[in-house]
């Protein structure tokens, strides 16, 4: 049953707003004139009678955080025995953002229709994504949502905080590079000429130092469009080609090699990828359905071939201990923890642990690149100022030797 926002008139001659769920607007508005309300405008805020349409809106509702806290609330309370359209109107009523609320209404009439609650978050795919709909989907299959629904907040919880650690652990580096060439590039365009200036009419030999600083300077000020220009159409023309399959999976191909960046990326979507099989897994859903749902959650897309290629193995019978074996960008622990939980028959429990394991190390990692990092920011930003420093007061230092 579609919901309908509606602004209406009370006896009091005072400014009512609201949503109500009727068939068609004409029903709206008779339920508004049984509650002694003049119907001004109704309008309906969500149509979700197909996917291809959809409910969306211009921006998502839910952020990472905002999404994992509102899993959270709804497996509470489906968890304590309310039943789920009570809970969505509980949800709803408490939504302070309008946008929320009006979502879980759509949510809420879609589940009053008869529609099954995966099918119902299938008419919002940019709030839900498939891995979100299929562990949905699959406690409903089993009579558990409550419980499918908080391993579901856990999962989203657990990966906010990697994501939010490895964040924090380059934010500071990010920062700081970004000061120190800001920086730089304000000493050698302004200060240098500046200076210089002065010691350029005295009609002297200057030091090489100072010679190379202002050639610098010089072309800084008269070519840096063109470099911006050129680092602008780069990054453009990357985009672009980016957008191209092959490429897009050579280049994430290449970018695992890098030292450290490498890594990193490597753990944090084997991490990802262990942990979503997991959850489905634990909720039930087909080994060959939660290994297809998993790879699609791999940004990196030469890991994404590789557990296609995995999944292509265990639908011809492999194991998945034997196919991920064979993938030699998973990190090998994978492989080890799929065998043991295959060899003892909990998978989903020794694919969670790997998962752990895998996300700590990246927490460990970037820590220690950021530790590492730091100092060598400011070293390096404090020997490119002295050189600055130097290339300004050599000029002063032999000023003086030729004046005494």
């Amino acid at each position: 049953m579609p919901a309908y926002r509606f602004e209406a008139l009370d006896a009091a001659g005072k400014s009512q707003t609201g949503l109500v769920e009727a068939d068609n607007t004409r029903a709206a508005r008779s339920q508004l004139r049984a509650q002694a309300l003049v119907p001004l405008a109704v309008t309906q805020v969500a149509t979700g009678a197909s996917e291809s349409t959809g409910f969306s809106f211009t921006r998502k509702v839910f952020n990472a955080t905002a999404l994992a806290v509102w899993t959270r609330q709804l497996a509470g309370l489906v968890g304590s025995g309310l039943p789920l359209e009570r809970a969505l109107t509980a949800l709803a009523d408490e939504a302070e953002d309008p946008r929320q609320r009006e979502l879980v209404a759509h949510l809420r009439s879609e589940v009053n229709a008869g529609a099954p609650f995966a099918r119902a978050l299938a008419s919002a795919p940019r709030e839900f994504d498939d891995v979100y709909r299929g562990v949905v989907a699959a406690g409903e299959q089993s009579g558990a949502l409550g419980l499918v629904l908080e391993r579901l907040a856990d999962d989203l919880e657990a990966r906010q905080e990697l994501k939010g650690r490895l964040v924090g652990a380059t934010l500071y580096p990010a920062i700081v590079s970004a000061i120190a060439v800001v920086i730089v590039i304000f000493l050698v365009t302004y200060v240098v000429p500046q200076v210089a200036s002065v010691f350029t009419s005295t009609k002297r030999s200057l030091p090489l130092l100072t010679i190379g600083m202002m050639a610098v300077s010089d072309f800084l000020r008269g070519w840096g469009w063109l470099l911006v220009l050129v680092i602008a159409g780069g990054a453009g023309l990357l985009a672009v080609m980016l957008r191209n399959p092959a490429f897009r999976e050579r280049f994430d191909a290449g970018f695992l090699n890098l030292p450290l960046v490498g890594r990193l990326a490597r753990g944090y979507n084997a991490a990802r990828f262990a942990g979503t099989l997991a959850m489905l897994a634990g909720a039930g859903v087909p080994i060959l359905k939660a290994l297809q749902a998993a790879a699609e959650t791999l940004s990196n897309r030469a890991m994404r071939a590789d557990a296609l290629d995995a999944l292509v193995q265990v639908r011809e019978g492999a194991p998945l201990a034997s196919a991920l074996a064979g993938k030699k960008r998973f990190p090998g622990i994978l492989a080890m923890f799929s065998r043991l939980g295959e060899q003892t028959g909990q998978l989903p429990e020794m694919l969670d642990r790997a998962a752990k394991q895998l996300g700590g190390e990246v927490q460990r990692r970037a820590l220690q690149m950021a530790t590492i990092l730091e100092p060598l920011l400011i070293v390096g930003m404090g020997g490119v100022v002295m050189l600055i420093v130097l290339a300004v007061l050599l000029p002063i230092i032999q000023l003086n030797s030729f004046v005494k």
